[in-house]
């Protein structure tokens, strides 16, 4: 059996139009993506058993990720990053929803249009109707399609401008709290390290600390400063273990998320990687507290060094947009000894 000559126009003109985007190919990059184009390339050989191969892939990456193909498509739209994303993220809040496209390069407002166009095209391309087409190439009944779930509306190109200039884009409009680790690579068999969103971070809330009122007001006095575009600075909290020194700094990014703030976690032992995580900072528009937990340093420590150019500046100033908060136990970071003092019959006169 096979399709109708109507049925095989229609999804040639879905593949042809995917392969036409101009900004937002990467909305087909995911798993989800690719299994549908796939599929919709498999369709045109009309090959019953590979076309149900096919569908099977892309029912289960639907299923993994408990998504309609129509939430999935929006999803990927809203934290893409391209040349109109990134326009939009970096427009002032002063400007109004309903001029904000004004602002955009006429150019790259004219390619995302098209896409929106063409995306719009396959937010209305059903799971059933899939489904059905399968069903007809294979001479049986219609294979389940994935759970219905009430469909996202469609976004207007300002929508998407207004989401973007919001929230951000990329991995910074997905999450807001991030780890630095490593991260391995099997192929080579080498160790990289990379930011890693956090789904779900602590959820503390500055309403739920009490005490240590006034050292509270002036993070959140600095971490203002900081989201405003004002000179912040770099803060060590310093107290007894279990104080709420961490929490604080948690608490903050619940506080002001919705601001641009974002926090990066590094540990004490990937200090020497600040330079390598600070340098793309620089080219976003949020706030970002680079928070390190727990510091503290032994004589001749390298992490103390990579620390100290970071905040004392080297060739490469530090990003107006990154502070560095970090926690500990003990004021001094590099501890010292009595023993380290010399006895004063070997002690140099000052005077």
């Amino acid at each position: 059996m096979s399709l109708n000559r109507d049925g095989i126009e229609i999804i040639q003109n879905y593949r042809q139009r995917a392969a036409s985007l101009l900004l937002y190919q990467s909305v087909f990059t995911s798993d989800i993506g690719r299994s549908l184009l796939a599929l919709l390339e498999t369709f045109t050989t009309e090959d019953p058993i590979s076309c149900s191969q096919a569908y099977g892939h892309w029912f289960s990456a639907l299923a993994t990720h408990q998504q309609s193909w129509q939430q999935h498509l929006t999803a990927q739209i809203l934290v893409t990053d391209n040349a109109f994303s990134q326009q939009a993220q970096h427009l002032p809040h002063s400007i109004t929803a309903d001029t904000l496209t004004e602002r955009i390069s006429p150019s790259i407002l004219a390619a995302a249009e098209h896409d929106f166009a063409i995306l719009h095209d396959f937010h209305q391309l059903s799971a059933e109707q899939i489904s059905q087409w399968l069903g007809e190439l294979s001479s049986s009944s219609a294979p389940p399609s994935t759970a219905k779930t009430p469909n996202p509306r469609w976004l207007s190109v300002a929508e998407a401008a207004t989401h973007y200039r919001t929230h951000g884009v990329g991995i910074f409009g997905q999450f807001i709290a991030f780890r630095w680790q490593n991260n391995p690579d099997r192929s080579s068999n080498q160790i990289g390290a990379q930011l890693i969103g956090i789904p779900t971070p602590d959820p503390i809330q500055l309403s739920q600390l009490v005490a240590y009122d006034h050292p509270k007001q002036q993070l959140i006095q600095n971490t203002e400063s900081l989201l405003r575009g004002y000179t912040a600075q770099n803060v060590l909290l310093y107290g007894s273990r279990g104080a709420g020194k961490s929490s604080l700094v948690k608490a903050l990014l619940n506080e002001y998320k919705d601001k641009g703030l974002r926090l990066i976690e590094v540990p004490k032992s990937h200090l020497q990687n600040l330079p390598q995580i600070i340098g793309p900072l620089s080219h976003v528009p949020q706030k970002f507290i680079i928070f390190v937990d727990d510091l503290s340093f032994e004589e001749d420590d390298e992490a103390f060094k990579s620390l100290k150019v970071v905040l004392e500046g080297g060739v490469t100033a530090r990003p107006q947009n990154v502070v560095v908060y970090a926690t500990s136990n003990r004021r001094h970071l590099v501890r010292e000894f009595f023993d380290d003092r010399p006895k004063p019959k070997d002690a140099d006169e000052i005077q």
